[in-house]
């Protein structure tokens, strides 16, 4: 089974207490596509300039992601430049450019329409509407917002959320959309908006996977190294939807924890290196091999 994905490409500088990146490739779709074909096929909506690296569209291509729904522009592509502080959380944005993405309409080919999967990357809720419609029927669909969108697009966001099956965002945004301190009741006013699931990701702390009748907490994986969590976020939403995706016959909340934790597994990896080099180099066997590891963490 095949996902689309639409959201992000980009050129990012990062700077962490570890080191600086200039120029690396960024993006929420990116993140997400190179976490999701390690289990299923990828195809990407986006939009990026004509300053966008060659090289970088062909490491997209080298790992199987289909880029055919990536449209070059004329202007630039989104840079964003950030700093972390040793906390590691919460990045100063030094630098947005949105180029090309300010004015993003974004097409899905029409080879890639008939996908079971949809992925709504972070983005304004108009955008995500617009590719939704696009999507013939697809079986399951899946957003991420951010608090932008939350506090300027209230009533955009909230017809989006009446057509989706997965709501993905973290813990202050859910707060923040449901107007709920506990997280119990404001999983439960957020699902009244629609999704029959929320997943709300607690970065190092993990993450937990509500529907109506059930709960499942999923610790954060314990790291010796963190260099840059930039795209942790859209990294796991790609090792959830990607191992969803792979067990298409067989979905059920038990297959969703275990996305959830395949997602906590693969966004474990992106942090121990800057931008998306971890998961470039990527391979099943070291996936599987800590996904064990974390099964034995959690469980007693």
């Amino acid at each position: 089974m095949s996902i689309v994905v639409v959201g992000s490409v980009g050129i990012d500088t990062i700077e962490t207490p570890f080191g600086r990146e200039e120029d690396v490739l960024g993006g929420s779709a990116s993140y997400f596509s190179l976490a999701a074909r390690n289990f299923t096929d990828v195809h990407m909506v986006s939009a990026v300039g004509g300053d966008f690296p060659p090289a970088y569209s062909e490491l997209l291509r080298s790992e199987g992601v289909d880029t055919e729904g990536i449209a070059v522009g004329d202007g630039e592509t989104f840079r964003w430049e950030g700093r972390y502080d040793y906390d590691m959380k919460d990045p100063e944005t030094v630098s947005v450019t949105l180029g090309v993405l300010g004015s993003f309409d974004p097409v899905v080919p029409e080879k890639s329409r008939d996908a079971n999967y949809l992925f709504l990357a972070n983005t304004d809720p108009e955008i995500q509407i617009k590719v939704l419609e696009q999507v013939n029927s697809p079986r399951i669909v899946a957003c991420d917002t951010m608090n932008f969108w939350i506090e300027n697009k209230p009533e955009e966001l909230k017809k989006l959320l009446g057509k989706v099956n997965i709501l993905i965002i973290n813990d202050s945004e859910a707060r923040q959309l449901s107007e709920e301190p506990l997280m119990l009741r404001a999983a439960k006013k957020i699902m009244d908006m629609g999704p029959e699931f929320l997943i709300v990701k607690r970065g190092e702390y993990g993450a937990l996977l509500f529907s109506r009748e059930d709960l499942f907490f999923a610790p954060g994986y314990m790291l010796e190294q963190v260099l840059d969590p930039t795209g942790a976020g859209d990294t796991f939403a790609g090792g959830f939807m990607g191992y969803v995706a792979s067990r298409d016959k067989d979905l059920d909340f038990a297959v969703f924890k275990k996305g959830v934790a395949y997602g906590s597994v693969l966004a474990s990896f992106t942090v121990e290196d800057f931008s998306v080099r971890r998961l470039g180099s990527l391979q099943k066997e070291e996936i599987e091999k800590r996904y064990g590891q974390f099964l034995r963490l959690s469980t007693m």
